[in-house]
């Protein structure tokens, strides 16, 4: 069993993941879902959850199920970007970390740069001690059992 707790009825991303919303899904499979960001930050900005309620990269833990998870979010985020934006030249992925994160839901940020502003810029930097954005691969490194 994984971090989580099952869905959560007030989490508007568990929602999305139940299909129970208008949202757009870009991918869906028994795991994750995509969408495009509500608000983005990029010339592409498509988010994958899991369909797991799992509140935040704080509830992931040093284990296999948690690693897989997350590098199954990665490719399926690598693989919507390079269908959609083939011809960025630059793409990040990572997660906010709390108290950086919007919704209490794990999610994975996929950017096909360039950014819509240069301040969205900020948004998506790590603080280092403070947390802020963690890149996908680093989460990775602290994740791989």
């Amino acid at each position: 069993m994984m971090a989580g707790t099952g869905a959560s009825p007030s989490c508007i991303f568990c929602q999305i993941a139940c299909n129970s919303t208008t949202t757009t899904l870009l991918h869906t499979d028994e795991k994750v879902v995509a969408f495009q960001d509500i608000n983005p930050s990029a010339f592409r900005h498509y988010l994958v959850i899991p369909v797991e309620h799992i509140a935040t990269v704080k509830n992931l833990r040093r284990r296999t199920e948690d690693y897989s998870l997350v590098s199954h979010m990665l490719n399926v985020g690598q693989t919507l970007l390079q269908r959609d934006a083939p011809n960025s030249t630059q793409y990040r992925f990572g997660f906010h970390q709390p108290p950086f994160n919007s919704v209490n839901h794990l999610h994975l940020h996929c950017l096909a740069l360039p950014y819509v502003s240069r301040w969205k810029t900020v948004k998506y930097t790590s603080l280092g001690p403070l947390g802020g954005f963690i890149e996908a691969r680093k989460l990775l490194e602290k994740l791989k059992p």
